[in-house]
């Protein structure tokens, strides 16, 4: 999800998709608090990182947003992507971005992330959490994905959190592999091992 602090905005913005069948596809969304479409530079890193998973996987883009995440992985060859998105506004302008993508492969839901995890009866290969900041879910959305079961083994995870902040609390059995700096911005991505204490 890079942050939409300027009050001057208009209202909307755009994003390009940065690789896979819909390269270079521009698509809009809305200006909606707390929305922070993940950067072109930083989804480019993490794509490279995801790379060698994203092929034939289930991928769950937890507080989609604008979509930038779930609808690159969509294009990245992902089979299935679940795109969750709270908002009225945001989730209206989903469903028309994948329609105009024709992308069959994407489902997204109106609701809240702790909602779908409590619903959601299949597990995932890629899960994206990236909330808004001010709302501070990172430690609940992990632990309530393991509660749940909805990590297959080796799932790679992706978390995005504020640079100032330390890395929030979570589960043991989540192994960190690849972590980055990008202005105000920390990601990084996680494997899962399941069987291991959460």
């Amino acid at each position: 999800m890079a942050k939409q602090n300027n009050k001057a905005r208009t209202g909307a913005g755009t994003l390009r998709i940065i690789g896979g069948i819909w390269r270079g596809r521009k698509l809009g969304f809305p200006e909606v608090e707390g929305l922070r479409p993940t950067s072109d530079r930083t989804r480019e890193t993490v794509f490279n990182w995801l790379q060698p998973h994203i092929g034939a996987s289930r991928c769950l883009d937890l507080f989609a947003g604008s979509g930038a995440l779930g609808f690159e992985a969509a294009s990245r060859g992902a089979a299935e992507v679940v795109l969750v998105e709270n908002d009225r506004q945001a989730f209206l302008k989903l469903k028309q971005n994948a329609e105009a993508l024709q992308a069959a492969n994407c489902h997204i839901e109106n609701t809240s992330a702790e909602q779908a995890i409590g619903v959601l009866d299949k597990s995932f290969d890629i899960v994206f959490v990236d909330p808004p900041y001010q709302a501070d879910l990172w430690t609940k959305t992990a632990f309530a994905l393991l509660s749940h079961k909805l990590l297959n083994d080796g799932a790679m995870i992706y978390l995005e959190y504020p640079a100032k902040h330390d890395l929030p609390d979570l589960p043991s059995a989540w192994y960190l592999l690849k972590e980055k700096k990008a202005g105000d911005v920390k990601y990084c991505l996680f494997e899962f091992h399941a069987g291991e204490d959460a």
